[in-house]
């Protein structure tokens, strides 16, 4: 993973002379005054243990070894009592930020295009108290507009301060809250509404115009459609029956209510909270019904892995909150008196698309300390910051390079590097505000050169998660110590992991060095199942005789001897070629995804063939590179239409691919590039940036046929 230089063997072996008398002077410094001697025996140590000596025993931390945490505070056994206890604790402390637009306007581009551009100001914040005094309003007039407890009511708006206020509301008064993403399509849409027989939804301006409007005839029971952010200029087209509100006017109606003599329903900690719509990657969205304890115990076990959580913590929300890894991450903040500021992808960086030239993203404004982020995302920032490395000059990478590799040895040791830091990586880490002092992963695997750059180049630890919306998203996180690459860490002190064999692809929890099989899942954390599917409910969960509930997850793990889990394979995503090998598409596709000339890949394989083939997203610039080497000529969609391409692309992925040991069998044989990325809003990937496989194979099924042709 070292990166390769071009520097003079004679001066290389100068500068390393140099190290190395810098390295012996600042170690008995380093070793007296600096923390990380303590975090090197840390890593050492074992973090998870089997229960018992049985093979396939469940693993659980060493810090939860004899009892399951579920609970983080005494008595705070509902969300409701967790949002109370934490809004007395930090009353006036600054809880939800958002920043206001100070102009909007239309940038045309060379294309003919027009995009849209903003400026922002300062964040502004609701304390503790006001998002308090807020949700118990708007919960107040849910209750006025004939809202009943453990009834459904829908979310369906973008990542912002009213969805934690709104679904803050719902939790109060035993409302459950049906989250659905805003890229989902319609169909999907739909079905999740009628599915729940919703008659209120709560959403945004935007999203009522652009996809409610045009699917609101199909959901016969809506009455109430609520704007989160006022009413838009035109709603006179809804169906006869459908009222549309404010937020601000039902937490009016709210605030006058009566509720002196009226008995509020609280909620038990079995309840459902939320019915959290996945983002259906193999088919249509299943309900997961998470109920008030499965929440709390799964923020618990969060919570404990992220050392010295606190005040002076503030987390950058942008992921969709209607993904269980934004939810418990935002709820983990909240409970612990950290501050969350609000953003979107598209405001992001100083560089994201919806930020005007020369003004300042949100996270140069919020400088977060905390940050939770998709694999996709990460590798974005890895392959743009190596992109801009290779246009330096050549005394400017060659230095960075040094750096980077001193910086990889001394890491994998556990020692730390402030001069590099200050010097060398000051301006990447820039980038994400300067200030993050810890990387939350989740959704999908991290390669190990994406986790090992966010390291070394952002200088703080990469906490690689592992959890399912069926186990409230809480499953693994790595310590922050653990620089190890490529694993998901110790069970959470909430859960225990198990393995159990799975024959057809040869794993066994007997194996040695390492046992492996599919992952289950037990503790508190496990959901109670999928709405309205009993069906998929049995498959997918157990309970053994001890009364114990097991998740099955479908992903193929390894503990190693320090209790650590691994993913290596996952059963969903193994073909079976004609001859009989075994090709689980995730493995390859993690190992060709960080090619510079890559942006994503699908790998398809048929058991009625016995070669692999596969779709990529080239990264355009380094394509467009490529063509001009190669002397082709041509529109962007030319170049990705090209034969000719298509050979010189497969081939430099045969190369990554040998580079990276993969099999003979498991290297494809033909590909198509597309000149089209993969967002969730073509429905091709979902909103956590994984791969449908189903549509994608729809969507290329006439090159799928050419290619096996």
């Amino acid at each position: 993973m070292k990166l390769k230089h071009n520097i003079n063997p004679i001066l290389l072996q100068f500068i390393n002379f140099i190290i190395l008398v810098y390295s012996f002077v600042t170690y008995i410094p380093w070793y007296i005054f600096s923390g990380s001697r303590q975090a090197i025996e840390k890593a050492k140590q074992v973090k998870a243990k089997p229960v018992n000596n049985r093979p396939g025993g469940a693993y659980r931390s060493v810090n939860s070894l004899h009892c399951l945490a579920s609970v983080l505070y005494p008595g705070c056994d509902t969300l409701d009592k967790v949002f109370k206890y934490a809004k007395t604790k930090f009353k006036d402390k600054k809880l939800l930020g958002t920043r206001e637009i100070l102009k909007e306007e239309d940038e045309i581009q060379p294309s003919g295009k027009v995009f849209k551009k903003v400026i922002l100001g300062k964040y502004t914040w609701l304390s503790y108290e006001d998002v308090y005094i807020k949700a118990v309003n708007f919960g107040n007039g849910l209750a006025v507009l004939g809202q009943q407890p453990k009834t459904n009511i829908a979310i369906f708006c973008e990542t912002r301060a009213e969805w934690m206020i709104a679904a803050q509301a719902c939790f109060m008064c035993n409302y459950q809250l049906v989250t659905l993403y805003a890229t989902l399509g319609g169909p999907a849409i739909v079905h999740g509404l009628n599915e729940t027989e919703v008659t209120t939804i709560i959403t945004s301006k935007e999203l009522m115009q652009t996809k409610l409007k045009e699917i609101v005839s199909q959901v016969p029971l809506l009455r109430h459609i609520i704007t989160v952010d006022g009413k838009p200029t035109t709603w006179s087209e809804f169906p006869k029956g459908v009222i549309v509100h404010t937020m601000a006017s039902v937490q009016a109606m709210g605030a006058k209510a009566d509720t002196g003599n009226k008995q509020q329903a609280r909620p038990v900690p079995s309840d459902i909270a939320v019915i959290m719509y996945t983002s259906g990657s193999t088919g249509v969205p299943k309900g997961v019904m998470i109920s008030h304890c499965n929440i709390i115990a799964g923020i618990t076990g969060m919570a404990e892995r992220i050392p010295n959580l606190g005040e002076k913590d503030i987390y950058i929300g942008y992921l969709p909150l209607a993904h269980v890894l934004e939810l418990s991450a935002e709820l983990v903040c909240l409970s612990h008196g950290c501050r969350i500021g609000y953003s979107s992808p598209q405001t992001l960086a100083d560089q994201s698309s919806k930020i005007k030239k020369g003004s300042k993203g949100d996270v140069t404004t919020l400088k977060p300390t905390l940050m939770a982020a998709v694999p996709e995302i990460m590798d974005r920032i890895y392959k743009n910051v190596m992109n801009k490395v290779n246009e330096m000059t050549t005394f400017q990478r060659n230095l960075f390079i040094l750096a980077y590799n001193y910086k990889m040895e001394q890491i994998s040791k556990g020692y730390t590097t402030p001069l590099c830091d200050s010097l060398i990586f000051r301006k990447v880490r820039m980038l994400l505000g300067g200030k993050i002092r810890i990387l939350l992963c989740g959704g999908a695997p991290l390669s190990a050169a994406t986790q090992r750059f966010m390291n070394i180049c952002f200088c703080c630890p990469v906490g690689q998660g592992y959890g399912l919306t069926e186990s409230a998203g809480a499953g693994t996180i790595t310590e922050v110590w653990d620089y190890t690459t490529g694993r998901v860490g110790a069970p959470l002190v909430c859960c225990e992991i198990k393995l159990l064999n799975w024959e057809e692809g040869g794993y066994y929890n007997t194996d040695k060095p390492y046992p492996r099989g599919e992952i289950l899942i037990g503790g508190q954390n496990v959901t109670v199942g999928y709405y309205k599917n009993e069906v998929r409910t049995k498959k997918d969960f157990s309970v053994d005789e001890n009364g114990q509930r097991w998740l099955h997850t479908g992903d193929i793990g390894e503990f190693h001897q320090d209790g650590c889990l691994k993913i290596i394979d996952r059963k969903k995503d193994l073909v079976k070629l004609q001859a009989g090998e075994y090709v689980s598409l995730g493995k390859v596709e993690a190992a060709l995804k960080n090619l510079p000339l890559v942006d994503n890949i699908c790998v398809y394989a048929s058991s009625f063939h016995s070669y692999v083939i596969g779709f990529v997203v080239p990264n355009q610039k380094e394509l467009i590179e490529l063509a001009r080497k190669k002397g082709f000529k041509g529109t962007w969609e030319e170049i990705c239409n090209s034969p000719e391409m298509e050979k010189e692309v497969l081939k430099m992925i045969a190369e990554a691919a040998m580079a990276a040991n993969l099999e003979k069998f498991e290297i494809p044989v033909k590909i198509r590039l597309s000149p089209d990325s993969w967002t969730p809003e073509t429905g091709l990937v979902t909103d956590a940036f994984k791969l449908k496989r189903k549509e994608l194979t729809a969507y290329y099924q006439m090159d799928i046929d050419r290619m096996y042709g």
